[in-house]
């Protein structure tokens, strides 16, 4: 009976020594996610024009900048820069992921705005619709205290 019971312990000692390596296994690449329709933020400064792209949850699928299609200094807040910028990530967002639909959200005052839109339109991406989310102050700031005696 005594080696029965040894028979019995061992399995389940080896079985509980395998459990923890098929946890730590390794996870293979995720692959490319298929979006259809999605989220075009552009941040159009007088310095920079910012353009990422978005799923419908806020998952940045792809993003570029002016400055990182190698402008450098004023070139980087002209309207061509953001052209550039704007058909990098729509020629990634429709390649990759096939993207064929997007809400287009603008913030900010710069020279980029209506270039890095139709950039977009350009590459064959139809725009649902555009939206401007610059802030805007509705109070002004707290004026100064009143001139003391």
């Amino acid at each position: 009976m005594a080696e029965d019971t040894t028979v019995n312990t061992a399995p389940e000692v080896e079985q509980a020594a395998e459990a923890p390596k098929t946890a730590v296994a390794k996870r293979g690449k995720k692959g490319k996610r298929i979006v259809q329709a999605g989220e075009v933020h552009i941040q159009a400064t007088f310095n920079n024009t910012i353009v990422s792209v978005c799923d419908k949850t806020g998952g940045v699928i792809a993003a570029s900048s002016a400055g990182a299609n190698g402008f450098r200094g004023s070139k980087k807040g002209t309207a061509y820069a953001a052209q550039i910028a704007a058909e990098k990530v729509a020629e990634i967002a429709k390649r990759d992921h096939g993207m064929n639909s997007v809400d287009v959200f603008v913030k900010g005052i710069g020279l980029g705005r209506d270039s890095a839109i139709r950039a977009f339109s350009t590459m064959g991406i139809s725009i649902n619709s555009i939206t401007d989310v610059t802030p805007v102050p509705h109070g002004g700031c707290r004026p100064k205290g009143e001139r003391k005696p």
